[in-house]
């Protein structure tokens, strides 16, 4: 069986800070959220490696990147230090098939927001209020063996209007105890990859090591996973057909033709 090669994304910065939140934080997530989900999330068909921030290459060096079918993404409060050449090429490995599970505050990531064409912006509040999650499509993948709605004692709200476009498949909404609602679970599709948002995380919660939480999030790095298409290497493929049109412009060079198709 061949495994899904899975590489879980953490800035790891809120974990290592200094003071007394910092030390709050150490205490849910000891070794950061990356390892925690690298734990629980642990089984026979993934093949899990994890990467930070201040890594070599930011963490996703291009070998690394070339060797991953679905990047899992958390990201808060550095996301304008992530590089923009690192996104670019993330981007381009989702459009050729990789597959981005993309968690809580990673929203307002460079390569979320570069994937969106949106602002991706959202209300949000931090009083520790309950959320309840309900299952909207449960013939969706990401929503298997979850249960129909489901509660988080503690949890940041995040509310709408959220700023996604239209074209997500919405497989779970969340209510907060303060009366907010948020599309929470939301699929995409950017060319050959999938794209899968989930809202519940926060690094003062433990929601990362809830059962139903880690379900989807399994759920949806298998349902991510796709086949990685080669490069393109022929742009402009010879005719598969024969051709007996007459071509009005066969006494142009191919430079000069070039230049017309760039409008030049």
């Amino acid at each position: 069986m061949k495994k899904v090669r899975v590489v879980i994304w953490n800035e790891f910065v809120h974990e290592r800070e200094e003071g007394a939140a910092g030390d709050y934080i150490r205490t849910v997530y000891p070794a950061g959220i990356h390892a925690c989900l690298a734990e629980k999330l642990a089984a026979a068909d993934l093949e899990i490696r994890t990467a930070t921030l201040d890594e070599p290459g930011q963490g996703l060096p291009e070998p690394v990147l070339d060797e991953t079918d679905v990047l899992v993404w958390w990201g808060h409060c550095a996301h304008d230090r992530v590089d923009d050449s690192l996104v670019d090429r993330v981007q381009q490995r989702i459009l050729a098939g990789m597959g981005l599970v993309v968690l809580h505050s990673g929203h307002y990531s460079k390569i979320f927001r570069r994937m969106m064409g949106t602002g991706c912006r959202l209300r949000w509040r931090e009083i520790g209020e309950k959320e309840r999650l309900w299952v909207v499509d449960p013939s969706h993948p990401v929503a298997a063996g979850v249960p129909e709605t489901f509660t988080l004692p503690h949890t940041e709200m995040y509310g709408e209007p959220f700023d996604l476009p239209d074209d997500g498949k919405i497989v779970f909404l969340s209510w907060y105890e303060g009366g907010n609602v948020v599309r929470s679970g939301v699929a995409f599709r950017r060319g050959a990859g999938k794209i899968f948002y989930f809202a519940p995380g926060h690094e003062t919660f433990p929601i990362y090591r809830d059962a139903n939480i880690l379900r989807v999030i399994g759920n949806a790095v298998r349902w991510a996973a796709g086949t990685i298409l080669p490069p393109r290497v022929t742009p402009q493929p010879e005719p598969s057909e024969r051709v007996a049109t007459e071509n009005p412009l066969k006494e142009l060079d191919t430079k000069e033709l070039h230049n017309r198709k760039q409008g030049r």
